[in-house]
């Protein structure tokens, strides 16, 4: 073959051989998605070097065969352009699909054989010839059809391969804006340079300007990967990344502007700041968050914690904010990180009350414990030492007469004792249901006011009353009950003899009724009365050495508590007690 090397051909020839050398060094040094751009960088070499060649020759047999070799670049060009974006795109599954695979490559194909059987059919090109009206020769052609089927081809992944670039570089983020530039640029390049071959408008009337745009496009690609490092931080994998992790991130400029962030950041935003944020001041999107402003206006780099109240509920999050200026330039970045601290608080406070609840609990249960130990074992064990003596005939039937009201008043007190202990740690444990209904509250006193007048007879202690006719309230009817009678029992228990207890019941308003329990005994000591109230074991012993534990007092607080009501006490030591019950007329 024969030779006459001019500028054009020259330099194709000499760009097409550094692009080879480029694209061979690339295949075999690197891997993944930089190998498409090596593939790439190996359809231009052929293209550059084998039109150079063509460009240096002046026999029409020689400028053919330089031709069909030359359309292996050619025809393979857009074919790895296309992948190369797809990739770039991260549409790699596209490929996976058989059907997409043949729809890609059958058109590459199909052309080499076209062209390589042009003679007998003159399908790709109708004719061939050497044009000398420049200053060197040329080969001047007429496409056939299969040219323009393949033209169509070539721009459609061309405008494919763009469009996925475009969009993907669009949503990208500012970070990336130097290697989007240099991609964006190398991909119009081409385009333009095809398109005004096909419109005419060549140097020299033939010469094809579409290998040295792709050139440039290459050496623009090659300085995006090696410069830039387009692959090593890959925007696909790296918003892989940044959406797997829960934790929020945000990245700030100079001027506190977003200029990038991940998915979980957005949870955190107002439900008007729906739209893209790169580009807005970061107080826009949080406004109200004082702290982390103080340590913006100040680039300090530390960890704060925020409120942040969205649609989607109040947010307890942990900021680390860390500022960015190494080189000490002018213009520097903060990075954001935000934790849900939300669940972990909610889950701490909830292992709190659990604690502070089983507290409560091994506290009921010592109280019951001491109870029992020391108010329950001694009137049993008396009534079952009698019986014993009784069985052993250790004692007569006249000193067991004689033994008798004692005994009855300690089993009497045992049993009242155990029904207040039932009710009180049943409730204590949520075991205790509340059948809340309409219930007529003057029946009810005037029926445990009967229950207790022997009692009160005994001690020579007077019970007046006073009740208002339509005493209905909503309340548990055995809860009430249980309150009534603890509180006319203790008064009778704490009156000596010749005192009053005095009941009256009315018709607060049109939402309570009020029930007032007021005696003129003893009386009960302040710190008593806080120790009652705190659920502190208090043993007592009434006028006539009748025992008490305040537990009684404790069921009505609670019950009342239960029944939406409540129960206030005033009491001076040697005067007496007042108790004033608040009980719903209505469901509230």
């Amino acid at each position: 073959m024969a030779f006459d090397f001019n500028v054009y051909a020259l330099t194709l020839v000499f760009l097409g051989s550094i692009t080879l050398l480029l694209s061979l060094y690339i295949l075999s040094n690197e891997t993944g998605a930089v190998r498409w751009v090596g593939l790439l960088m190996l359809s231009n070499s052929i293209w550059s070097i084998t039109y150079g060649l063509e460009l240096a020759s002046s026999v029409l047999l020689q400028m053919k065969l330089l031709i069909n070799i030359e359309y292996l670049g050619v025809v393979s060009l857009p074919f790895n352009w296309f992948l190369f974006c797809l990739v770039l795109a991260g549409k790699e599954k596209w490929l996976k699909k058989n059907s997409n695979k043949v729809l890609i490559t059958i058109v590459p194909l199909f052309t080499l054989l076209l062209l390589w059987t042009n003679s007998f059919h003159h399908l790709y090109y109708k004719n061939l010839s050497i044009d000398s009206s420049g200053s060197f020769p040329m080969l001047k052609i007429e496409p056939g059809i299969a040219y323009y089927l393949f033209t169509f081809y070539f721009y459609t992944l061309l405008a494919i391969g763009n469009y996925l670039l475009i969009k993907k570089f669009s949503k990208s983020d500012a970070v990336y804006r130097k290697q989007n530039r240099a991609v964006l640029a190398g991909a119009l390049i081409p385009w333009i340079a095809n398109f005004a071959y096909m419109l005419g408008l060549r140097p020299m009337n033939n010469l094809d300007m579409t290998p040295y745009a792709f050139m440039i496009a290459n050496t623009m690609i090659f300085i995006a990967i090696y410069r830039f490092e387009l692959f090593d931080t890959l925007p696909v994998a790296r918003e892989k990344v940044l959406e797997l992790m829960r934790d929020a991130f945000v990245v700030l400029d100079h001027q506190n502007r977003i200029i990038d962030y991940n998915s979980a950041f957005k949870k955190y935003t107002c439900a008007s700041q729906s739209g893209e944020l790169i580009g807005k001041a970061f107080t826009e999107i949080l406004p109200d968050q004082h702290n982390l402003v103080l340590f913006l206006e100040k680039h300090e780099s530390g960890k704060t914690e925020l409120m942040v109240q969205t649609s989607e509920g109040l947010f307890d999050l942990e900021v680390d904010i860390t500022f960015l200026n190494e080189n000490k330039l002018n213009r520097n970045a903060t990075i954001i990180k935000f934790q849900d601290l939300t669940n972990l608080r909610q889950q701490a406070l909830k292992s709190q009350q659990q604690a502070e609840e089983l507290q409560k609990l091994n506290q009921l249960k010592d109280r019951v414990f001491s109870i029992m130990a020391h108010d329950l074992r001694g009137p049993l064990l008396n009534v079952t030492e009698v019986l014993k003596m009784m069985s052993d005939d250790m004692i007569s039937p006249e000193e067991f007469k004689f033994l008798s009201p004692k005994l009855t008043k300690d089993i009497s007190y045992t049993a009242d004792l155990l029904e207040n202990i039932l009710h009180w740690s049943r409730s204590q444990l949520k075991g205790y249901s509340i059948n809340r209904d309409y219930c007529d509250m003057k029946a009810l006193v005037s029926s445990e006011i009967s229950y207790h007048m022997k009692s009160a007879t005994d001690k020579d202690i007077t019970i007046t009353h006073s009740l208002q006719d339509d005493l209905t309230a909503f309340a548990d009817l055995l809860m009430m009950q249980m309150v009534v009678r603890n509180l006319l029992s203790n008064a009778i228990k704490f009156c000596h003899s010749h005192c009053f207890i005095d009941v009256s019941a009315a018709c607060l308003d049109h939402n309570f009724i009020s029930i007032c329990i007021q005696d003129t005994g003893v009386g009960i000591a302040e710190e008593n009365i806080k120790r009652i109230f705190s659920g502190e074991n208090v043993s007592s012993r009434g006028t006539k050495n009748e025992k008490g534990t305040g537990i009684g007092l404790m069921v009505c607080w609670d019950f009342m508590e239960r029944n939406g009501g409540n129960i206030t006490m005033e009491s001076e030591v040697g005067k007496g007690t007042r108790f004033d019950l608040k009980i719903p007329r209505a469901a509230l």
